[in-house]
């Protein structure tokens, strides 16, 4: 409770940042639609939406250095609200895409400042509770976000006005805190090559389950919104998909601590390749919503399971770089997968939506399911404790995972890299590759 208390503040702030975050991403690709925009165009503003997050995660720690955690955190939310009112007052497409970027920039700086401060107020002993809280919090307000969208139906304008106030009302209690503002941010440091080289399966998971969600994200809204015809069920459908996800990381998440991960991916690929054509074909809302949760189970579980199987394959001390790394690489998969599945609708119409994502999640599933065993292996007793997480969080979280401090499979990895051939350490955006580190990984 002492640790609760020390970062109410941070967490306050997380609840109104958000609200205002899950209802902004539902909302805006039904406000294309009603604009007139193509499904092509709405995927496009979706993939510049991922790609600002990228972005962010690289530039705020430098931004951070500059001018301090509050200037930076209330600098980022007033770029957000100036940058989300400008949609209410235009509908030209380039636009959109240039202004998505540019919010999911500024999100990502949000969620540094807040998870960097948290990081720093916790004490060390408490950091894998506080993550629990605050990962609870995160889906919690995501899903209420949704069901605020209903609120806001009599009024085309009425969404910008309630998410402008969600965001700014998380600028309050940051900027009252008493508790002193940490250290400067480190950069982010991040390797896709050194994650692929410990674990290809970790690498398939955390790219699968961007290109798997970010799909449903960006375009989700619209497939159900077309099939429907009631703007009132979208919100209803997403929030199913937020639900589902919550409720099964646990029990998900206790089976990878007993199974091999790796089957646990596969299985959760399958699954997702399943619900996706279970909804392709639901008509009904009830059945909908019921496909939606269990979608959003499978697939929001992706990216929990394959950071845990990164925390299997690390070093000590590696395993914020490559939790960093799946993060990252989560981010970029979410952005070409609104890219290519914008172009699937725009070529075979609105119902291929999830025909595709099922197909994606069967490549996948194959994918990891004939990955041989090789010297990367780690036994079931062996394997790092399952810690609940999800993507929408930025890199800085990591470091409050308990699994940064765990040197669980220091044996394991030595024994395929050794510590005198390991000489191109990563920092910054390193994708080099060190041809002595050949193996065959999970």
């Amino acid at each position: 409770m002492g640790s609760l208390r020390s970062v109410s503040s941070l967490l306050l702030t997380t609840a109104f940042l958000l609200a205002g975050h899950g209802l902004h991403m539902t909302f805006l690709p039904l406000r294309a639609v009603e604009l007139g925009m193509s499904t092509l165009l709405v995927g496009l503003s979706g993939s510049a939406y991922f790609a600002g997050f990228l972005t962010g995660a690289l530039i705020t720690p430098r931004i951070i250095a500059n001018v301090g955690h509050i200037r930076s955190f209330t600098a980022l939310m007033a770029t957000f609200i100036c940058s989300f009112l400008v949609l209410s007052l235009c509908d030209g497409g380039v636009l959109w895409i240039v202004v998505r970027f540019v919010l999911g920039t500024a999100m990502c700086g949000a969620y540094t400042v807040i998870e960097s401060w948290l990081t720093e107020q916790t004490d060390p002993k408490a950091h894998g509770r506080v993550l629990s809280i605050y990962t609870v919090i995160v889906l919690a307000s995501m899903a209420l976000g949704q069901y605020l969208l209903n609120l806001t139906a009599s009024n085309p304008l009425h969404p910008f006005i309630l998410v402008s106030l969600m965001v700014g009302l998380a600028i309050i209690p940051v900027s009252l805190t008493r508790s002193p503002a940490p250290a400067p941010v480190p950069a982010t440091r991040f390797s896709f090559s050194k994650l692929y080289r410990r674990s290809h399966t970790a690498f398939a998971g955390a790219l699968g389950s961007g290109l798997i969600m970010g799909s449903f994200w960006s375009l989700g809204a619209v497939y159900v919104l077309a099939l429907t015809d009631d703007p009132s069920f979208v919100p209803w459908f997403i929030a199913a998909n937020i639900i589902g996800g919550a409720l099964a990381q646990y029990p998900i998440g206790v089976a990878s601590d007993r199974i091999d991960r790796r089957f646990v991916l596969t299985f959760l690929c399958v699954a997702c390749c399943g619900t996706a054509l279970a909804l392709s074909q639901a008509t009904e809302q009830g059945t909908l919503l019921w496909c939606s949760a269990a979608f959003g189970a499978a697939g929001n579980s992706l990216y929990a399971v394959s950071l845990a199987k990164a925390a299997d394959n690390s070093k000590r001390d590696e395993f914020v770089m490559l939790g960093s790394s799946a993060l990252l690489l989560n981010a970029l998969g979410a952005s070409g997968g609104a890219l290519f599945f914008g172009f699937a609708i725009r070529w075979l119409g609105n119902e291929s939506l999830f025909i595709a994502v099922a197909m994606a999640s069967l490549l996948f599933g194959v994918f990891t399911s004939l990955q041989p065993r090789g010297k990367t292996a780690v036994a079931t007793d062996e394997q790092s404790e399952f810690v609940g997480t999800t993507s929408a969080m930025a890199p800085i979280a990591l470091q409050q995972d308990p699994r940064s401090n765990e040197p669980t499979t220091d044996a394991t990895v030595d024994d395929y890299v050794s510590e005198n051939t390991e000489q191109n350490s990563t920092s910054g955006c390193g994708m080099t590759l060190d041809s002595s580190e050949k193996m065959t990984a999970w």
